[in-house]
C-alpha cells in the first residue's frame, strides 16, 4: 500500500473512533425520530454506512 493511503485509512479510523466513542453518541440520545426510527439508532446506523461507503471509496479509487 502506498504511505498516503495507509494516512487516509488510519484518519479515517480515527474520525469513525471518534463518531462513535460514547461522549458523542449521548449527544444523540434524545426521544426524537427520524423516519419513524428512534434518533441513537439511525444516527449510529448512518455514521457506520458512511464510513463503509468512504472506505470503499478509498479503496477502489487506490486500486482503479
Amino acid at each position: 500500500m502506498k504511505q498516503a493511503l495507509i494516512q487516509k485509512l488510519l484518519a479515517l479510523f480515527c474520525l469513525g473512533w471518534l463518531l462513535l466513542s460514547f461522549p458523542l453518541i449521548t449527544l444523540w440520545d434524545h426521544p426524537a425520530t427520524v423516519f419513524g426510527l428512534p434518533l441513537l439508532p439511525a444516527g449510529v446506523f448512518a455514521v457506520w454506512a458512511v464510513l463503509i461507503a468512504v472506505l470503499a471509496w478509498l479503496m477502489e479509487r487506490e486500486t482503479g
